[in-house]
């Protein structure tokens, strides 16, 4: 009897070469009928997108209004909202053309013409006059009222949601569960299929006196490790190695909170504030400049801005952070101060805020902010990371004594215009020969600096 080993990995491979053949032809015949669902929806809503901009035509360039209301109706006015004055969506419907024009480049005229209207408006708004614009021209003016009239735009959040919702499964086309229950079930027949032919090819190899060799058990690993006494000597030292870097490392991280990010009680997007607006630091956090801490800055500082901001901008939000979200943080701090934007007034109803600090050193450790930031002239993002692109801040360095003291190695002595350095410059270029001093040349190593 002839004995030969078995081997049977062509049909296996034929199998498989067949089961991705089935499943990528089923994924791209759904891929194709998904596109084309997709394209006939977006086209439906370009043509009623198109519908609802003809209506604004008549009016004037949307676009050039944009530009025209946020350089000069921003301050006072929102397209959606009442802010210092009221809202301007649907002010077309309410009010005459020619009356707008008139009350646009001058409405004190207006009002002194005994207009009822205009004198009505001047009373409810605590008989202030808005500003004349005599520069606007009709055309600019019917830009601006084609900006303000356009339909509020949806959230995208919510836009996101609804396409791919779309995408998933809408009218005949054919959804993704139904994709992966086909892809399932060939991948199932396929398997079922190839047990059948290894049992068959088995029963024939017998039939056919052809000896197929079992298996053969060899010495366990474990066995031949524990003979090896050099092996089981080098892994032993090599483990404790092991073991014991991990725990210095573990306990060095004692304390070191970089990463560190909690969740405020109001969302502050420094990206929005200190990136897209260029607010300086120092204009919240004031106290760096002269104090040893940077300080919170009060919920006034907010509001000498949001007493006029009520809202963001559409375009300010993201897939993560929709519009709504961003408004009721704004309506968060409105809660806290007391501040009611309808009436355009404290209520002298205040709660706290309860802020989670996030940088945090050893009660034994001493840093001043302003010998960094006055003295010294170092922006805050050296140690605080790129802040202007947080959307949520997070500790970004580690404050370890190690990288401080790296810091004070490399960091050089501004000297320009530094009257507290000259002297003490001038006797320790003299001792190390240089012109440039680092900190740590300057006394910035020793202990009794951050330690007390």
């Amino acid at each position: 009897m002839k004995k030969v080993k078995y081997r049977h990995s062509t049909s296996r491979l034929l199998l498989l070469s067949v089961a991705f053949f089935i499943s990528f032809s089923v994924l791209g015949i759904a891929q194709e009928e998904a596109t084309q669902e997709a394209s006939s929806e977006g086209q439906e809503q370009t043509d009623e997108s198109s519908g609802d901009s003809s209506a604004m035509s008549d009016l004037g360039d949307p676009a050039n209004g944009k530009s025209l209301f946020n350089s000069l109706c921003a301050a006072c006015h929102k397209p959606y909202s009442a802010s210092i004055g009221p809202a301007l969506h649907g002010i077309t419907e309410k009010r005459d053309m020619d009356w707008l024009y008139r009350w646009i480049k001058n409405s004190q005229e207006l009002i002194a013409s005994g207009d009822d209207e205009a004198v009505a408006i001047y009373e409810e708004y605590n008989q202030t006059a808005m500003p004349a614009f005599p520069q606007l021209s009709d055309a600019d003016i019917d830009d601006i009222l084609a900006y303000v009239e356009q339909p509020k735009p949806e959230p995208k959040a919510a836009q996101a949601g609804a396409e791919s919702a779309g995408g998933q499964s809408s009218g005949g086309g054919v959804s993704v569960d139904v994709i992966l229950g086909i892809l399932v079930f060939v991948l199932i027949m396929l398997l079922t299929v190839l047990f059948l032919v290894n049992k068959t090819l088995r029963n024939f190899a017998q039939a056919s006196g052809v000896v197929i060799p079992e298996k053969t058990k060899g010495k366990p690993i474990w066995k031949s490790f524990v003979e090896n006494q050099f092996l089981v000597l080098v892994s032993a030292v090599f483990g404790l190695l092991v073991i014991g870097w991990f725990a210095y490392g573990f306990f060095m991280q004692v304390g070191v909170d970089q990463g560190y990010q909690p969740i405020q009680p109001i969302h502050y997007s420094h990206k929005i504030h200190a990136g897209d607006n260029q607010i300086d630091c120092k204009y919240c956090h004031s106290s760096a400049r002269t104090s040893k801490n940077a300080g919170i800055p009060s919920l006034n500082v907010c509001m000498n801005c949001h007493v006029t901001i009520s809202e963001v901008s559409p375009e300010t939000a993201t897939a993560e952070y929709s519009k709504e979200f961003y408004d009721g943080e704004i309506a968060k701090l409105y809660d806290a101060v007391g501040w009611d934007p309808a009436q355009q007034d404290y209520t002298g109803e205040e709660k706290p805020v309860k802020w989670v600090r996030i940088h945090n050193l050893p009660d034994f450790a001493y840093f001043n902010h302003s010998q960094h930031v006055t003295v010294g002239g170092i922006q805050c993002q050296k140690c605080h990371g790129p802040i202007e692109e947080m959307e949520v801040v997070y500790q970004d360095a580690p404050l370890t004594m190690g990288w401080c003291i790296e810091c004070h190695r490399d960091t050089k002595v501004r000297m320009e215009g530094n009257e507290y350095y000259e002297k003490i410059h001038e006797e320790l270029s003299k001792k190390y020969g240089v012109e440039e001093l680092t900190v740590a040349q300057m006394g910035g190593l020793e202990c009794a600096k951050c330690h007390y």
